[in-house]
């Protein structure tokens, strides 16, 4: 039989024995809890936390093997050297982009999902009747990448070797003149052209530069405004013959080549460009990671080469709230060209 003082210190080991395991648990619960405090603290002091934590979607609204395919791969590979994630491209080409851009827009706005834009995210908020996105309140301008400059060509039997001579000739003749497609930037341009000049011209959109410039070289169009990439080789070649550049600076690689501002049509100052966007909500510290990221890399060397060689003038400034201005205005311009054109919510 047990005495009393033994079986108090039976019963005192015994709560022990219960009580020590759940103090561990306990003790290791509140160890976790000051831990995760401490790694979401850790987390907030950064400037984007430990962002990116696992891979990042690059997404290209264009079929895999363009210029804006090549240039995404280029700064994919920089970003993720410089951040140790993959950043894959995904190739989501149709509907002149609208397909991508939505689905982006529609994104988790957690800086996963990012997309190589181009002009047209300004134009189509006139050029279509609906958006299944607002551009300017859903998405924001991560990266002003790239100008595009366009360059004026001509078929080389045309009697013309200067914009003045053109001017005269599309006062005289009906001329026609092709595109990307409707609301493609050398639409665009080639309809601020005509309206700047007082001329008329007959539209033939393509399905692409390509089988645009096919036809200019055949004869069956006279003219287009065309992405110096595709067009530079054909200038060389002479195949095509190259009047004038959209911008008011010559391009290296054309130094004969005037502006249209200095060869007939003063003002006339207008390119394209290259940008990365995300989704509108993603955190203002991630995007300004991705900005400070993309702005460095656009400054190398080896990019800025690239860039040339694809008929681009890199850019690589602004901050996200400037790029946003930046989108604003562009969108507020290009509204005014696709009212002149005629072509305001035609799709």
């Amino acid at each position: 039989m047990l005495t009393t003082r033994t079986a108090l210190t039976v019963s005192r080991r015994a709560l022990l024995t219960v009580a020590l395991p759940a103090m561990t648990a306990g003790l290791a619960r509140a160890q976790s809890s000051n831990q995760d405090t401490e790694n979401a603290a850790r987390k907030a002091d950064s400037p984007a936390g430990d962002y990116p934590e696992h891979q990042v979607t690059f997404i290209v609204p264009f079929a895999p093997a363009g210029g804006t395919d090549t240039l995404a791969r280029l700064l994919g590979e920089k970003l993720e050297q410089a951040l140790g994630k993959p950043f894959v491209v995904e190739n989501r080409p149709g509907a002149g982009t609208v397909l991508a851009t939505n689905f982006v827009a529609k994104s988790p706005p957690d800086g996963y999902t990012i997309m190589m834009s181009v002009s047209s995210l300004a134009i189509d908020a006139t050029l279509y009747k609906t958006l299944p996105y607002d551009p300017g309140k859903d998405l924001a301008l991560v990266a002003l990448v790239a100008f595009v400059p366009f360059i004026l060509v001509v078929n080389p039997s045309l009697p013309v070797n200067s914009v003045e001579d053109l001017i005269k000739l599309a006062k005289t003749k009906p001329l026609s003149y092709g595109s990307g497609g409707v609301g493609a930037f050398h639409h665009l341009a080639a309809a601020l052209f005509a309206s700047m000049t007082g001329i008329k011209m007959t539209h033939v959109p393509y399905r692409g530069t390509a089988p645009a410039l096919n036809d200019l070289m055949g004869g069956y169009i006279q003219l287009m405004f065309a992405d110096l990439g595709p067009a530079l080789p054909l200038i060389k070649a002479d195949k095509i013959r190259a009047l004038a550049v959209t911008t008011k600076q010559r391009f290296a690689a054309l130094p004969n080549v005037p502006p249209l501002s200095e060869a007939g049509v003063p003002d006339f100052d207008a390119a394209a460009w290259q940008g990365v966007i995300a989704p509108a909500q993603t955190p203002q510290p991630i995007l300004a990671k991705l900005n400070s990221q993309l702005n460095s890399i656009v400054g190398m060397n080896d990019i800025r080469a690239r860039m040339a060689d694809l008929g681009m003038t890199p850019v690589g400034k602004g901050t996200v709230p400037e790029l946003q201005q930046f989108l604003e205005s562009d969108i507020a311009r290009w509204s005014k060209i696709v009212e002149t054109a005629g072509i305001a919510r035609s799709e």
